[in-house]
């Protein structure tokens, strides 16, 4: 029992971390534009984060399902990718780097999972078709996506004054913030559900990997409340450090990352809402030119995107057998 409430412990925590690590995800384009005040930001994010938490429960299945097979580990095992995960959004939120929790936690768990029974644990199939496709993917479509959207964008409206366009679209951004909010909620908190409820499995203490309703409340409110709390040191890196935007990129930029993640949602497949929203601010700010993204800023935080994923696991592996130990 005292392993069971340790994981939800985990996971919760897991939830509240990412919500103010992501927080940026959100609203960062939203105050750089100055269209919404950081404390009428973070209010309507962390709303629309729990409401988009509750739409549907694919995700959650997907990783309590596609990762590891819950019927080969305990929740030894689950506490320890918990903790490599946690470990990487806090060593990553303090340099203000937007990495991927998506990917903290799937490393994390691969490697606990490989630590204890070593590389039977993982659905391989799972893993390359269901996780590491669409996470390696979405950015890339989120870049393209964007570009296009921005340019179509420019082809319609271009030729008014910019006056009248950062105007127009300071209201409209007020929109697509709320979507993008709503879209992270719906993809990322269902991670920590999908989690929670493969320990309920794993313990004994359901039948089948079926999502409980006050798991559902409990990983909404949890990404609810960090959100509040607001990840700063992130927000000036997507707001501000990648390119300069104007209301009109934020909305381009936005409004393409939520259609990309909610599409994810719907199909079941756990993004990174990080990476998805970063590709589609450097997808906007190419339209002006190439050099107008700072490329040393998306330098660096594309090596954090791929230390993601091993650095967790490798934690997560330690913690397992460090675990062991005690």
């Amino acid at each position: 029992m005292f392993e069971l409430s340790l994981v939800i412990a985990l996971a919760l925590a897991f939830d509240f971390i990412n919500g103010f690590h992501d927080t940026a995800n959100a609203i960062a384009t939203s105050i750089a534009t100055r269209v919404l005040s950081p404390a009428q930001a973070i209010t309507m994010a962390a709303f629309l984060n729990f409401t988009g938490a509750m739409v549907s429960t694919g995700v959650a299945w997907t990783i309590g399902h596609g990762i590891i097979n819950p019927h080969l580990i305990d929740n030894r095992v689950i506490s320890a990718g918990l903790i490599g995960a946690i470990a990487w959004n806090l060593i990553t939120w303090y340099g203000g780097l937007p990495s991927s929790s998506s990917h903290a936690l799937i490393g994390g768990l691969a490697g606990a999972a490989a630590a204890a029974k070593g590389l039977v644990a993982l659905n391989a199939r799972g893993l390359v078709e269901k996780i590491f496709l669409p996470l390696f993917a979405s950015p890339l479509v989120g870049f393209g996506t964007a570009y296009l959207v921005m340019g179509l964008i420019l082809f319609l409206v271009g030729y008014a004054s910019p006056r009248r366009l950062n105007s127009s679209f300071a209201r409209l951004q007020i929109l697509s913030a709320a979507f993008m909010a709503f879209s992270h909620g719906a993809n990322d908190a269902q991670k920590s559900m999908g989690i929670i409820t493969a320990a309920l499995l794993a313990g004994g203490e359901i039948s089948s990997f079926r999502v409980p309703c006050l798991v559902i409340i409990a990983c909404a409110a949890a990404m609810a409340l960090g959100t509040s709390l607001g990840g700063w040191r992130i927000i000036r890196t997507v707001g501000s450090r990648i390119i300069k935007l104007e209301p009109i990129h934020g909305f381009a930029a936005e409004t393409t990352a939520a259609m990309v993640i909610i599409t994810a949602s719907l199909l079941g497949s756990p993004v990174s809402t990080t990476h998805v929203l970063s590709a589609a601010v450097m997808g906007v700010g190419a339209t002006r030119r190439v050099t107008a993204v700072r490329w040393n800023v998306a330098g660096r935080m594309v090596q954090a995107w791929l230390l993601t994923a091993p650095a967790a696991a490798l934690v997560a592996g330690a913690v397992y057998n460090l675990l062991g130990v005690i």
